[in-house]
């Protein structure tokens, strides 16, 4: 308890950390709340899903979409339950998050970054002192996608919406245009869902 609240003052008060080029910024106290002790590589379960899903068409969609990327349908249907829990979970877009995912590592599980930037949506590794514990995976499929969303989350309430901005935060890459519209590009041509 007492790690805990001294780790929630130090990011309080400390002003903004960098590495390598991209900067990271404490992120709000309730968006750190929502970083669990979660140490499992166990995706979202069918309940977890049908808790903020209306309906599995959107799995039906989106698992057609992803098998040339995870060409195993167990896993890709395990994937794409834990992206939507966790996205919705932390009010974002879940084909955003999906264009991020592609933009980031290609939908590697095991991507390492030339900044040392790790698993699906390549979170740095700082993160877990920042706002996790020391016993999570950034590789295990929850963890990551859990930080990748929250700190996803931080930016866009950052920028008041703005996800062009949040999106340049994220990537450590604030102002220049290249990566927000990649992933603007992969949110529209690829991603885009409507519920019929």
């Amino acid at each position: 308890m007492h790690k805990l609240i001294y780790t929630i003052l130090l990011l309080l008060f400390s002003g903004i950390i960098y590495a390598n080029n991209p900067h990271y910024e404490p992120l709000a106290t309730n968006t750190q709340a929502i970083i669990p002790h979660e140490t499992s590589d166990q995706a979202a379960s069918y309940i977890e899903y049908a808790a903020v899903a209306d309906s599995i068409t959107w799995l039906i969609s989106m698992s057609r979409r992803l098998e040339k990327f995870i060409p195993d349908p167990i896993e890709r249907e395990e994937f794409l339950r834990t992206v939507f829990y966790e996205a919705t979970r932390a009010g974002l877009d879940p084909q955003l998050v999906l264009s991020v995912i592609q933009v980031e590592s290609g939908f590697k599980k095991y991507a390492i970054s030339h900044a040392g930037a790790r698993g699906y949506m390549q979170v740095m590794p700082f993160w877990i002192g920042a706002i996790g514990h020391q016993d999570h995976n950034l590789f295990h499929l929850r963890v990551n996608l859990r930080y990748g969303c929250s700190i996803l989350r931080h930016y866009l309430n950052k920028e008041k919406g703005d996800y062009f901005r949040a999106l340049g935060r994220y990537n450590g890459s604030l102002g220049a245009v290249t990566y927000p519209q990649l992933v603007f590009n992969k949110w529209q041509s690829t991603w885009r869902y409507t519920s019929s």
